[in-house]
């Protein structure tokens, strides 16, 4: 089992191919599948499958660090590799922490152990589309019906910004039986008969996470292929919030590439830039400097110490300390690219240039659901002041 350096380090050797690559990913806005086959080879695809279903055994905490080192070289291929990773964190880590009784325990584990071998041996890809545009929340405003039939249910719904379309084999969302009153997370296979994916995707940023509207009709869903037993998936996000913070490393990261782009800039050391841009000794690309690199460590050390710091159950001081954490990652993003816009100058406008592509994607880190920075907000502003 490799330790958590050890498995940053082997994204660090492939992190110059994503960087390469990422200019393409991003003028086409096309899924970045090289960028996920090197992770299938290296046996990334099961970075969070516990080590005895095969897997790589990755804590949360490892994975946090993982896809902060992705997000340096590819953002989109960060939130994408989220998005699949989500998946294997409520299968197992999170629902090792939950109550079930010994009957849902053991439905539990032999229905995990074959999506974990899907994942491990035939290497497919999941996604985890939650969003349908309506009242944000991990437990609101979902409108996903699912109708309970001979051996499963039919799954009819609209999941708006579904990242991984066409690129994922499973689709797994949040859905409602009706007559209950707690959600259902369940595995929609991508090939199955009533599943359409549609509009078109040309974004701002974050273009290679190709996140189209995923239409339901009807889909059947085996038994067989829910992520959790029932009940479990509101369990989790009541007792166990800290993995909707899952996004914010891919932000973390996308911050890091920022600073190596203004290091090499102001060294005079970035490829294809003009001739003459080593800037490091005017005073005035020195201050933007370290104005960029307070608030990366802040970014980081918010993160790391909210992450490191997640238990079951927290109290109210716990929550903010992690709304905090994803709103700063989230906004400082943006601002440290803001400030490299301006001690780089005209380099920034280059489309060739990783700066203008990373400037883009680190304006929708705000945007992100179910913690936007205006939920983050919202709840902070409550906090301590109603008990």
């Amino acid at each position: 089992m490799k330790s958590r350096d050890e498995l940053v380090t082997v994204i660090r050797d492939l992190g110059p191919s994503f960087r390469e690559r990422a200019v393409d990913i991003d003028r086409n806005a096309v899924f970045p599948f090289q960028n996920f086959a090197d992770l299938r080879d290296a046996g990334f695809l099961a970075l969070c499958v516990p080590a005895h279903y095969g897997g790589l055994g990755a804590s949360y905490a490892d994975y946090v660090r993982v896809s902060a080192e992705i997000g340096r070289y590819c953002g989109s291929t960060a939130l994408t590799f989220n998005m699949h990773n989500a998946t294997m964190l409520w299968a197992g880590e999170v629902s090792d922490l939950l109550d079930m009784s010994p009957e849902q325990r053991e439905t539990h584990e032999r229905r995990r152990g074959e999506m974990f071998r899907g994942v491990v041996e035939d290497g497919e890809i999941h996604s985890q589309p939650f969003s349908e545009g309506l009242n944000p929340g991990a437990l609101a405003g979902v409108a996903t019906k699912a109708e309970l039939t001979d051996g499963g249910y039919l799954v009819t719904g609209r999941k708006i910004f579904a990242s991984l379309s066409g690129a994922a084999h499973r689709y797994n969302v949040t859905c409602q039986v009706p007559g209950e009153e707690f959600l259902r997370l369940l595995s929609v296979r991508a090939d199955a008969p009533g599943v359409e994916i549609v509009d078109d995707w040309d974004p701002l940023g974050m273009r290679g996470t190709v996140s189209r509207t995923l239409l339901l009709k009807e889909v059947f869903v085996p038994f067989d292929d829910e992520i959790m037993p029932g009940g479990m998936y509101d369990q989790a996000a009541n007792r166990y919030p800290f993995l909707f913070m899952s996004l914010a490393p891919s932000y973390l990261g996308l911050t890091q590439g920022i600073i190596d782009f203004t290091r090499d800039y102001l060294r005079g050391e970035l490829p294809g830039a003009a001739t003459g841009t080593g800037r490091r000794d005017n005073p005035i690309k020195q201050l933007g400097w370290a104005e960029m690199q307070i608030k990366f460590e802040q970014s980081r050390a918010l993160l790391f110490t909210a992450v490191d710091n997640a238990h079951l159950d927290p109290d109210v001081d716990t929550m903010v300390q992690a709304w905090a954490a994803v709103y700063t990652v989230m906004e400082h993003a943006n601002q440290v690219a803001s400030i490299a816009v301006r001690v780089c100058g005209g380099q920034s406008m280059l489309k060739h240039l990783a700066l203008e592509r990373m400037y883009r994607d680190s304006r929708l880190g705000s945007l992100m659901l179910p913690w936007s920075a205006e939920v983050a907000l919202e709840r902070i502003g409550k906090a301590r002041l109603y008990d």
